[in-house]
C-alpha cells in the first residue's frame, strides 16, 4: 500500500485509521482530493534597524515605518498563503486563495471588519474565490478580498527591490473587498477592472458608514449604492523587441470613498503610471513610477463645508544583478502633499540603496541605507519634521533577513 505525505501526516496524528486509508485508496474522498491541490507558501520577515542620531518621536511617514522599529531588532510580519490555483486546462475552472498576516505590520494593515473594536497583530490580507470563464482568450475573476491593482511596489517586502516602502506606495490603497475581472487581450496586453465596497482597506466596509469613528451610528454622506471603481492596463514588450523585450508599462485609476482620509472620510481619485525597462546591459533594469491622489474631504454631519487636497510622488528605480547571488538596488523619490502630516513633511526627498546577497537557500538577506529629507519648513504649516520635530534629515541603516517557503 502506498500513502502520500498528507495521508502519512494524518495517520501519525491519529486523525485517520489504517482501514480508513485502505478504503480511501479505492475511491479518494473529495476532501482529500481538494486538499491535494492546495499549496502552502509564505515568509517570515525580520530586521535590525538603526536610526542614526537621537530622537525618534517623529519618523519619516512612509508605510510600515513606526518609532517602535527604531534602534533595535524587529519581527515585522509573518505571511501564510493557502492557494488552489485555477486549473488552466479547465474551461470553467475554480480555485481560491487565503493570505493571513501576523505580527506588528499586520496591525497596521487595517483590514479589520467594521464590527471590530480594535486592531491586533493579525489581519486577513486576501481571501477570494478565483473563477475562470471561457470568454474569448479567457476571463478570470476574483471575488472577495484581494490586493489592489495599483502601484509599483507591493506589501511583501521580499517582492520589492528595496526593503522599505516608497512614498508612492504609502499613498496607495492596499486591498479591497469586491469583484475583480482580468482579461488577456493578446500576448502583450492585459486589462483588469474591478468594483469594490470602498477605497479600502476595511473588509466589508461601506461608504455610507464614513470613517471608523462613526461606526457607532452616525451615517456618512454617501448613498448606499456608492462604490469604488478601478481599472488598469499593462503592456509587455514582445520577445522580438530585442534588448527591451519583457519591459512593462502599466496605468491604473481608482475612484472611491476613503474612510481614513480627513475627519469624515474623503472622495479619492488615484492615478498611477509605472514602467520597468530592460536594458542592453546584462543584469541592469531601470524603472519609474508616478502616483497622484486627489481628495475631497466630506462635510461633517450638519455641515456643508468641503475641502480638497492632493498628494503626488515620483520615483526612479535601478536594479543590477551583479552575480548569481549578488544584487544591487537603488531608488530616488520626490513626494509632496497639501498636508504636512501625510509624509512627515509637505515635501520630501528620499534615496535608498540596497545590497542583497543570497547566501542561504530560500533566505533573502539584505543591507539597506535610507536617507529622507524634509524639503520645506513643515513646522510653518502646522506639521512636524523628523526626530524631535526639528531635524530636516533622517538616516536609517537596516539589515533584513527573510525566509521564504
Amino acid at each position: 500500500m502506498k500513502c502520500n505525505a498528507w495521508t502519512l501526516g494524518l495517520l501519525s496524528a491519529g486523525l485517520v485509521s489504517l482501514p480508513a486509508v485502505t478504503h480511501a485508496e479505492e475511491k479518494p474522498s473529495s476532501v482529500l482530493t481538494a486538499l491535494s491541490a492546495t499549496t502552502l507558501s509564505g515568509y517570515v520577515d525580520t530586521s535590525a534597524q538603526w536610526n542614526l542620531g537621537t530622537g525618534n518621536a517623529n519618523v519619516p511617514g512612509y508605510a510600515w515605518n513606526t518609532p517602535s522599529k527604531a534602534d533595535g531588532f524587529n519581527l515585522n510580519v509573518i505571511e501564510l498563503n493557502l492557494e488552489k490555483p485555477v486549473d488552466a486546462a479547465d474551461q470553467w475552472g475554480a480555485g481560491y486563495k487565503v493570505s493571513l498576516l501576523a505580527g506588528p505590520d499586520a496591525s497596521l494593515f487595517n483590514t479589520k471588519s467594521p464590527v471590530a473594536s480594535a486592531n491586533a497583530d493579525f489581519a486577513v490580507k486576501q481571501a477570494y474565490v478565483a473563477l475562470h470563464a471561457p470568454v474569448g482568450n479567457g476571463l478570470d475573476f476574483k471575488i472577495g478580498v484581494w490586493d489592489t491593482l495599483i502601484g509599483y511596489e507591493v506589501f511583501e517586502s521580499i517582492n520589492n527591490p528595496n526593503v522599505t516602502r516608497s512614498y508612492g506606495y504609502t499613498m496607495e490603497p492596499t486591498t479591497h473587498t469586491g469583484v475583480q475581472a482580468t482579461y488577456q487581450v493578446c500576448d502583450v496586453l492585459s486589462a483588469s477592472a474591478a468594483i469594490a465596497d470602498t477605497y479600502g482597506p476595511t473588509i466589508n466596509g461601506r461608504a455610507f458608514l464614513g470613517p471608523a469613528s462613526t461606526a457607532a451610528g452616525v451615517q456618512g454622506p454617501k448613498a448606499e449604492s456608492y462604490k469604488t471603481y478601478m481599472a488598469s492596463m499593462t503592456f509587455t514588450a514582445p520577445t522580438n523587441w530585442g534588448a527591451v523585450s519583457g519591459s512593462t508599462l502599466t496605468a491604473c485609476i481608482i475612484n472611491g470613498f476613503n474612510a481614513f482620509a480627513g475627519p469624515n472620510g474623503s472622495d479619492e481619485t488615484s492615478f498611477y503610471v509605472g514602467a520597468t525597462l530592460s536594458t542592453p546591459v546584462t543584469g541592469l533594469k531601470v524603472g519609474a513610477s508616478y502616483d497622484y491622489a486627489a481628495l475631497t474631504t466630506q462635510p461633517l454631519p450638519g455641515s456643508s463645508t468641503e475641502t480638497s487636497a492632493y498628494a503626488n510622488a515620483t520615483g526612479v528605480y535601478l536594479s543590477y544583478q551583479a552575480t548569481e547571488k549578488l544584487s544591487l538596488y537603488g531608488r530616488a523619490e520626490y513626494a509632496s502633499s497639501t498636508f504636512a502630516g501625510t509624509f512627515g513633511a509637505r515635501k520630501v526627498v528620499e534615496g535608498t540603496a540596497t545590497l542583497q546577497y543570497d547566501l542561504w537557500k530560500n533566505v533573502m538577506s539584505r543591507v539597506e541605507f535610507r536617507w529622507d529629507h524634509a524639503a520645506d519648513d513643515s513646522n510653518a504649516y502646522g506639521g512636524t519634521v523628523f526626530g524631535t520635530g526639528t531635524k530636516s534629515n533622517a538616516y536609517m541603516l537596516m539589515a533584513s533577513v527573510a525566509y521564504k517557503f
